[in-house]
């Protein structure tokens, strides 16, 4: 494990999904200062994950081709850019142009960075699962953050936001101690198919590509909850709860806050007891927190049961990961690409229609149509099965390509 590479990029991590948190933090903000209504609000959550989501699986193609690093600091750049812009716009058009930019370059970040972790972790899954809660840190903090500029200073002063992405630029720039990894090491972690052969490895192992398509199904029943709660859960505990702006902040930063916990215990969980575990475990306990949300009766009731979902859902979210890269060795990025890019769409494509139903029926009749849709990932992950593969510079001989995890 190469902990200063893996330190550094989880940084970046941090700092990219600081402003995929800091888009639905706003959404309150603009309700109240624009007057959107909840289908237009859910609207800009498209923006923000759906369009982004569709141009990952593009990222990771190219991260594969050819590694590209510089996408990492490029895209953190250009998300903050877009989120800077979208709070000083003035139409709903442009609002929703610019944080769809802000989408695109989160999006172009994850497939090189998710693909040099891999390279740096190793096989570990508390490695990946390190990697991973820099995200969820970065998240957790855009809520408390955003309130703080934007609820006390105005969308004006929204330039502040831009100052981590600026910082983490001049870093990579400088090329400092915490950069040293060079050629193939940007690109497949896994060094099978193409890059094994030529290396002298022989065949490698294939890419399984039905067994990627059932984690790709389960993780778009995934990102369909997780997006939603993300975009609804503030307006949940003001408009249904009585609370504040404040409270509803809080209860955005219980969420993605706990979802860090639920990430590095998911990767100890993954190294000891098997990542098929952590990803069984996560979706039964987040089925009943999901309820829990849908039927708080208090605000501290709400709070206790987003944090338990947001552990929950993070719980599998390194192993899913890991197990998309197994599935498809030749192709590490465009693996994480579509795993956490095509996949993820699903989430923000979704997103309007929860919106619409809220803005009909009220957000409680969205919150249990949620529910319903959640129970279909539940039953197919409880079905997948794990592959084990080697990890570049860690084998000298082919090994097996498949362990059954003990799934029907």
């Amino acid at each position: 494990m190469k902990k200063g590479q893996l330190g550094f990029l989880t940084g970046t991590h941090a700092v990219n999904d600081l402003y995929q948190g800091v888009i639905p933090a706003m959404l309150p903000f603009l309700m109240t200062e624009r007057h959107y209504s909840y289908a237009a609000v859910s609207g800009l959550a498209f923006a923000a994950s759906g369009v982004s989501s569709l141009f990952q699986p593009l990222f990771g193609i190219l991260s594969d081709s050819k590694p590209r690093g510089w996408l990492v600091p490029v895209g953190s750049v250009t998300a903050a850019l877009g989120v800077v812009a979208a709070g000083l716009s003035d139409s709903y058009l442009l609002t929703w142009i610019f944080v769809a930019l802000a989408g695109i370059g989160i999006a172009a970040y994850h497939p090189p960075a998710t693909s040099q972790a891999r390279a740096a972790g190793g096989s570990s899954q508390k490695a990946m699962s390190v990697f991973s809660v820099g995200g969820t840190v970065g998240g957790a903090v855009a809520p408390s953050l955003t309130t703080v500029v934007i609820g006390s200073l105005g969308f004006d002063a929204g330039y502040l936001l831009a100052v981590p992405a600026l910082v983490m630029l001049v870093l990579w720039v400088l090329k400092g101690p915490w950069m040293r990894w060079r050629g193939h090491e940007e690109a497949a972690p896994l060094m099978s198919g193409p890059a094994g052969k030529a290396a002298g490895d022989g065949a490698g192992p294939t890419d399984d590509w039905r067994a990627f398509g059932r984690l790709v199904v389960v993780i778009i029943g995934w990102s369909i909850p997780y997006v939603t709660v993300t975009s609804l859960l503030s307006l949940h505990a003001q408009r249904d709860l009585g609370q504040s702006e404040a409270a509803g902040a809080v209860a955005l930063t219980s969420y993605t806050a706990a979802g860090a916990v639920g990430t590095l215990l998911g990767g100890w969980i993954g190294d000891r007891h098997g990542r098929m575990t952590s990803v069984r475990a996560g979706y039964l306990v987040a089925l009943p927190a999901l309820a829990g949300i849908v039927w708080a009766p208090w605000f501290p009731v709400l709070v206790v049961c987003a944090a338990l979902f947001g552990a929950a859902m993070f719980l599998p979210f390194a192993a899913q990961v890991t197990l998309a890269q197994d599935y498809l060795p030749n192709r590490p990025g465009t693996a994480s690409g579509l795993t956490l890019g095509m996949a993820m769409a699903a989430g923000g494509l979704c997103s309007p229609a929860f919106g619409w139903l809220a803005d009909n029926s009220g957000l409680p009749s969205a919150f249990y149509a949620l529910l319903v849709v959640f129970v279909v990932p539940v039953g197919l992950a409880l079905r997948l099965r794990d592959r084990v593969l080697p990890v570049a510079g860690l084998r000298s001989t082919p090994t097996a390509e498949t362990a059954d995890s003990g799934a029907p």
